[in-house]
């Protein structure tokens, strides 16, 4: 031990935390570390937008009905039908934004449908009706054929408890332009001005709802139209050309539907043609699901999948390659744009994002592509939220998928039963990260090595993220090897360091998970470390639990 060291460990679970000096940073680096995260204070990316931590509402399954509203009768604990501990637990992570009404089923929805009394909405076959991940038992409830029971109001309540804006994808395949324009007009329009304000506060809404976020369609090369860039391009200016705007309203906020997956094509294509309509365009929309498709297996959307739960080695690592590639996406299509949007006005909107594992773990029938959601999950969800944080420039929103009984959602939940899922856990562990200053974050570490296909493959064995907002740094860190801890050493350049707090998500085995009968199984434990004296100590070494996801809390002098 060298001499002048200040040392003061603390343990969680299985990490070790202490601080060393610059004296003994090199010292500890090359007897202990084999892992470095440096962030450097004085080179700052952009303000991490809180939208980017935000959720995706669509009507599939037991998202809606049974999860989010359980209606103003029922026995479980509501807000006028809405499921309480769903707001509660939003508003603990500081949810931002919610995406609704899809998704596929938006491009089907009509908006009037959901207005009006409750009790004479008509009922209608919802878009996912056929789908053959449907178990046989499920019923033909309102997952099947929606009583519109929630609908615009419901929603933009839900979102005023839980603390969120809503942001609401319009209809471009099966409505007109002036369908949106009245939308528009029946949410913003003040009290009292138009027969749609009027309807507005019989439906127990007088004040305007001030939607500002509009997405203008869905997958509008698939399920939103199947138009190729060209026509979906006039559609676009279509759409928001003279959407009427009101006091507190001068700007919408337009998100145009881009591409499926690397196809910068459509990128390059639609900017291409919409010129100087772009003027609308204040975000453009990417979609990246992660599942199984390594090439030893069936790359079919549906078979391809692997299971939730039952995953080996290979399975866990290719989740993580494909989340792994979102960041070529958003720095590909981030190029794409430059080429016709030189200022970058236009940002990018990863509004569905997540896991998506084959039927077989619903937690009830009528949940349709619900799935159990394990730590391997909240590794790829820590991925993911950092790779958001580094391109805070270049990100201005991201909606995982989606929020509650489908994919990789945050809550499970079914009559009177509840719980959240460890993907749940990391987003409060990253909300520290909203609206605070994205800082360059350097992480070198060894290659996470596996067999893919019998053939050597790796993955970045750790992946972190950091922010400053005042004097508290903020630093998420994902370690993703699946059977080794990584002890790693955290410099931070250009700060001294005064105190700090720590939480670790971890589990002794990868597939743990949350469920309905034990909804306690995973959580992220916590251990504030204080100095005992005064140091300017501006290294700390970690030990990152296998397949962990770790927050710190650093208090700068």
């Amino acid at each position: 031990m060298m001499p002048g060291r200040r040392d003061f460990v603390g343990l969680l679970g299985s990490a070790a935390v202490s601080f060393v000096t610059r004296a003994a940073a090199t010292h500890r680096t090359s007897n202990l570390a084999d892992a470095r995260i440096e962030v450097l204070i004085n080179e700052p990316i952009g303000t991490i937008a809180p939208e980017i931590q935000g959720h995706f509402v669509e009507h599939l399954g037991g998202v809606v009905y049974d999860g989010i509203w359980v209606g103003d009768g029922s026995r479980v604990p509501n807000i006028s039908g809405i499921r309480k501990d769903i707001v509660d637990r939003l508003r603990a992570i500081k949810s931002p934004v919610i995406r609704w009404p899809g998704g596929c089923f938006a491009d089907q929805y009509d908006w009037r449908d959901g207005i009006g009394p409750r009790a004479s909405r008509p009922k209608r076959t919802n878009f996912w009706v056929r789908s053959p991940e449907w178990p046989a038992s499920a019923g033909n409830g309102p997952q099947r054929y929606d009583t519109n029971q929630f609908g615009t109001i419901e929603f933009a309540r839900f979102c005023k408890l839980s603390g969120s804006q809503p942001y609401f994808a319009a209809n471009v395949r099966s409505l007109r332009p002036h369908d949106f324009w009245q939308w528009a007009e029946y949410c913003n329009s003040p009290a009292g001005t138009t027969t749609l304000a009027d309807q507005r506060e019989k439906d127990g809404e007088r004040q305007p709802l001030n939607v500002r976020y509009w997405g203008v369609g869905n997958e509008s090369w698939g399920c939103g139209g199947n138009f190729n860039p060209e026509e979906y391009a006039t559609e676009f200016r279509r759409y928001t050309a003279w959407v009427p705007r009101f006091p507190g309203q001068e700007r919408l906020f337009m998100v145009g539907s881009g591409p499926n997956g690397d196809d910068l094509g459509w990128t390059r294509r639609f900017f291409d043609r919409v010129g100087r309509g772009m003027g609308d365009l204040w975000g453009w929309a990417l979609h990246h699901y992660s599942w199984n498709a390594s090439s030893g297996r069936t790359t079919d959307w549906f078979q391809g999948k692997g299971d939730a739960l039952n995953f080996d080695s290979e399975q866990y690592y290719e989740i993580l390659r494909e989340a792994n590639r979102v960041e070529q996406l958003i720095t590909g299509h981030w190029s794409a744009m430059g080429e016709f949007d030189r200022q970058h006005r236009v940002k990018i909107v990863v509004d569905e994002w997540g896991a998506w594992y084959k039927p077989g773990t619903e937690p009830f029938p009528d949940a349709l592509l619900g799935q159990q959601n394990t730590m391997r999950d909240a590794v790829l969800a820590g991925l993911s939220l950092d790779i958001f944080n580094r391109h805070a420039d270049k990100v201005a929103m991201a909606n995982i998928a989606q929020l509650v009984n489908c994919l990789q959602s945050l809550f499970l939940a079914h009559e009177d039963k509840f719980c959240v899922t460890p993907t749940y856990h990391v987003f409060s562990m990253n909300a520290a990260h909203q609206a605070a200053q994205s800082l360059r974050t350097i992480a070198s570490a060894p290659q996470a090595a596996y067999s893919r296909n019998g053939r050597p493959a790796s993955i970045p064995g750790l992946s972190a993220s950091a922010s400053l907002n005042a004097k508290q740094l903020t630093v998420t860190a994902t370690n993703t090897h699946l059977t080794e801890d990584r002890e790693t050493e955290i410099s931070i350049r250009g700060a001294a360091i005064n105190s700090i707090k720590v939480w670790t998500l971890s589990a002794p085995d990868v597939h743990a998970c949350n469920t309905l009968a034990n909804p306690n199984a995973v959580a992220p434990r916590e251990q504030t470390i204080s100095a005992t004296s005064k140091t300017s100590a501006s290294t700390l070494v970690v030990k990152f639990p296998k397949a962990s996801v770790t927050k710190l809390e650093i208090a700068l002098a």
